[in-house]
């Protein structure tokens, strides 16, 4: 039980919550960029791109281990 629990984040489940966690951190970025665009701050603005890059890649990485899993998920054994 323990092994299962050790290769958590190697599961689907595991990976399911990665992306809504990841998914989650858009807001707080759309929140930074309309901040930064309302007190016409560039380096604001420009750190929330560099998030944003961040995220987009994130989640990229996340749906390609995704696919990678396919059928030999390690909670189901």
């Amino acid at each position: 039980m323990a092994k299962k629990a050790k290769n958590f984040k190697k599961s689907k489940t595991g990976v399911y919550i990665s992306l809504a966690s990841t998914a989650a951190g858009t807001m707080s970025v759309v929140k930074q960029a309309r901040m930064a665009r309302q007190d016409n701050d560039m380096l604001r603005l420009a750190d929330a791109a560099v998030s944003a890059a961040a995220i987009v890649t994130g989640l990229a990485i996340l749906y390609r281990e995704l696919k990678r899993l396919g059928d030999d998920d390690v909670l189901l054994g």
